[in-house]
């Protein structure tokens, strides 16, 4: 398919899914940044106010430029929107915090690295299966009975 074709096309996909004019669609088309696009899109998509590609890209640089969405810990990549009130670090490298940001955070993202019914050192039997087989100890078992 030639090159030309194959654009006309991404651009009548665009204005058909997105309900955008031609214009829209071309500047969506060749912004430069592929991450920013599929949010430009996506704001395009979800938000019943957000109708052109300017307002899409004036949404995303506010949300770029809003405080609580800046990085504070580039390990864990928490925000300073996600910052734990309740421990020294206010970050989620904190795994010894029982504060309410911490379990919130665990709860969305399943990591549960303090779980009782879980094996210390490799984690099977937990994250809410109990029945996953911890074999940690097994060589220790058979040096036990030669």
């Amino acid at each position: 398919m030639p090159k030309n074709h194959a654009r006309k096309k991404a651009l009548a996909d665009l204005k058909d899914e997105l309900g955008i004019k031609h214009a829209c669609a071309i500047a969506l088309l060749d912004h430069p940044d592929p991450d920013e696009r599929d949010r430009l899109e996506g704001y395009l998509e979800t938000y019943s106010d957000i109708n052109t590609y300017r307002e899409a890209v004036d949404y995303l640089r506010q949300e770029q430029n809003d405080p609580r969405n800046q990085v504070m810990c580039r390990d864990c990549g928490w925000t300073y929107g996600m910052v734990c009130p309740e421990c020294a670090k206010g970050c989620g490298c904190e795994y010894d915090c029982t504060g309410w940001r911490h379990e919130e955070m665990r709860a969305a993202t399943g990591d549960y690295d303090d779980d009782p019914n879980a094996c210390p050192e490799c984690g099977a039997g937990g994250g809410g299966d109990p029945y996953g087989e911890c074999c940690c100890y097994e060589d220790d078992d058979e040096d036990q009975a030669a």
